[in-house]
């Protein structure tokens, strides 16, 4: 699966690169440096990065669904005990 990045993003992304390459390692990339880098990364990077997006979603997932019961059980055959409860409160 091939990550894209609307044009807005891909363009705060190049310059975001282009200035790390400017203060942190004091060389100047360039615009079209940064894009092809930017490229070369979602690439051969991105991938990764989204597999293990999409695991740790499905382990959250799994772990909220272990927990429905808990959340949302009812207990079992409760017209009688009810209904002696309110039987006792009515005497």
């Amino acid at each position: 699966m091939t990550i894209e990045l609307n044009r807005e993003a891909r363009n705060q992304a190049v310059a975001s690169i282009e200035r790390y390459f400017s203060e942190e390692l004091d060389q100047r990339i360039g615009n079209i440096g940064a894009s092809a880098l930017l490229s070369f990364f979602l690439e051969e990077i991105g991938p990764l990065v989204y597999n293990r997006a999409v695991s740790q979603v499905q382990e959250r997932l799994q772990e909220r669904i272990q927990e429905l019961d808990i959340e949302f059980n009812e207990d079992e055959f409760q017209y009688w005990r009810r209904r002696s409860s309110a039987g006792k409160a009515r005497r």
